[in-house]
């Protein structure tokens, strides 16, 4: 994504006709203090005008925050900032051009209330206290401590960009998916736009058990009449007319007590159209003795899926799912030619222990299944952002207590590189609001040292446009917004996402005024 955006912004310095690369100065001296020396243009005193908490920063004497991640965990830190102290100002950077992270690139495009949090998000960002600040690659257009000179903290907020390996011989074979990658494929995500998955085989695996994998079973199977009224992008949407797919194995490594999805994304595969369960009945033996003892939701869950195995479905449905348990990938199995995924070698396990200590382990058992795409949702996992940022490699988190970055004054975390990539949107609210807080008790108890200045946005900004980096401003990205539903209207659509970051900026730049 890094070079394409600087490409996308190579490409851009073209239309910027208003702007100088040399507009602005910025020093940073060795004792590391700034040393402020910017000749702002027209052009980018006319951005600043844009944006109404760029304008209003000049004048605030309060403590100034930098968020790092233009997702739900980065606005519900921003909201909680905002209602709790009267003076806080707050800069929110973001990798692209367009904010809302995963509500965006996550959310199934056939769940649209979910995606309704949207209009929460703008609220904050058009707060004239805060700004938002597209198209900056925190960790390399501008770095952490350059960040925390310029405020008083900065909070990382930048969620979970890489995917978990599976560690199995032939897992980079083509054919073989990660979750995360085929998500953002389908829900228009720029750096998976060329993904092409190759859907012409009859059976699907998708190994996890939790509701990215149920989305993704069921968009592979939703009837496309469903989908095109959807925000889903049209070259998805193509492909999926296409698609042969018409079995979907959903595989676990434990069992049906242990599964992680939640009971509405199970209730949407029961109902999907023209689709049936099929389950292996030996899989759930035993469970409806234990029902007794389970936790209302947990209780709920099991017996919708015990429903589910014992009526099957429709058997004149030209599509079927299926829950796989008690199974864990150990190797993808590659054709004749050795050039493509066509099948998956799965062992056998039996359960040990109980509760949440309960762990699988192989019988030595073997079973393959033939397949011809493969989709790993066994987790998102962040990664290093700065080497001035402590990371935790095993964890693949940021170290912390309570949201406070260990050993780092000043700086803190929240959502995913927090706690890691797990839960809904409502528990990266709770866990945003809660390092809110403690940020807010920091000030307040001294430990943030208010008394000093902090320049903020205005100077981040410059330094950024020195470095031949442009922001996107939150009335800009409105711009895309517009564009993106214009060209969904015309689809019967209610949005067509942009894909390309070069148009992205070009519309968001170049067409200012007219």
């Amino acid at each position: 994504m890094s070079s394409e955006t600087q490409t996308s912004r190579n490409k851009v310095q073209l239309c910027m006709k208003g702007s100088t690369k040399d507009s602005g100065k910025w020093h940073v001296h060795r004792g590391g203090t700034f040393n402020r020396s910017i000749r702002l243009s027209r052009r980018t005193l006319s951005d600043a005008h844009l944006n109404r908490s760029v304008r209003g920063l000049s004048s605030s004497s309060g403590p100034r925050v930098c968020i790092v991640g233009g997702g739900p965990a980065g606005f519900y830190t921003a909201q909680q900032l905002l209602k709790a102290r009267q003076d806080a100002a707050v800069d929110i950077y973001e990798r692209l051009p367009v904010p809302f992270g995963l509500v965006r690139f996550g959310v199934a495009p056939d769940h649209p209330e979910v995606k309704n949090v949207i209009n929460t998000f703008t609220q904050t960002a058009q707060h004239e206290r805060c700004s938002f600040h597209g198209n900056v690659t925190v960790g390399k257009d501008v770095t952490i401590d350059e960040l925390r000179q310029a405020y008083h903290a900065v909070v990382l907020s930048y969620g979970a960009e890489g995917n978990r390996s599976m560690g199995i011989p032939g897992e980079d074979l083509p054919g073989v998916f990660s979750a995360k990658d085929f998500v953002g494929w389908y829900n228009g995500l720029p750096s998976n736009k060329e993904l092409h998955p190759d859907l012409s085989c009859e059976t699907a695996v998708i190994l996890g058990q939790g509701n990215v994998a149920l989305d993704v079973a069921r968009i592979l199977l939703a009837p496309v009449e469903m989908l095109k009224e959807t925000d889903i992008t049209q070259n998805a949407l193509e492909t999926l007319v296409g698609s042969k797919v018409r079995r979907v194995l959903i595989v676990g490594r434990r069992g049906p007590l242990q599964i992680a999805c939640t009971i509405k994304e199970l209730r949407e595969m029961v109902n999907l159209p023209d689709t049936r369960a099929d389950m292996l009945p030996a899989d759930f033996e035993g469970i409806a003795e234990a029902l007794k003892d389970l936790p209302r939701p947990r209780k709920r869950l099991t017996e919708l899926m015990m429903k589910a195995v014992k009526e099957g479905g429709d058997d004149k449905a030209k599509k079927c799912w299926g829950f796989r348990f008690f199974r864990s990938p150990v190797e993808v199995l590659a054709g004749a030619d050795g050039k493509r995924a066509t099948g998956i070698r799965l062992a056998l396990n039996k359960l040990e222990g109980s509760g949440d200590s309960t762990r699988a382990e192989a019988t030595g058992q073997l079973e393959d299944v033939d397949c011809g795409l493969i989709i790993s949702s066994i987790g998102y996992k962040s990664i290093p952002i700065d080497p001035a940022v402590p990371f935790d490699p095993r964890r693949a988190i940021v170290p912390n207590e309570m949201g406070r970055v260990q050993d780092t004054a000043g700086l803190y975390c929240s959502g995913w590189v927090k706690r890691g990539p797990t839960g809904v949107i409502a528990t990266t609210m709770n866990d945003s609001f809660d390092t809110a807080r403690v940020l807010i008790q920091d000030m307040e108890a001294g430990k943030l040292d208010l008394s000093v200045n902090k320049p903020g946005a205005q100077v981040i900004t410059a330094l950024l446009q020195t470095r031949g980096v442009r922001t996107v401003l939150f009335s800009q990205w409105e711009k895309i917004n517009a564009e993106e539903e214009k060209r969904g209207k015309s689809l019967g659509k209610p949005r067509e996402k942009l894909l390309d970051v070069d148009e992205m900026l070009k519309i968001a730049w170049c067409q200012e005024r007219v």
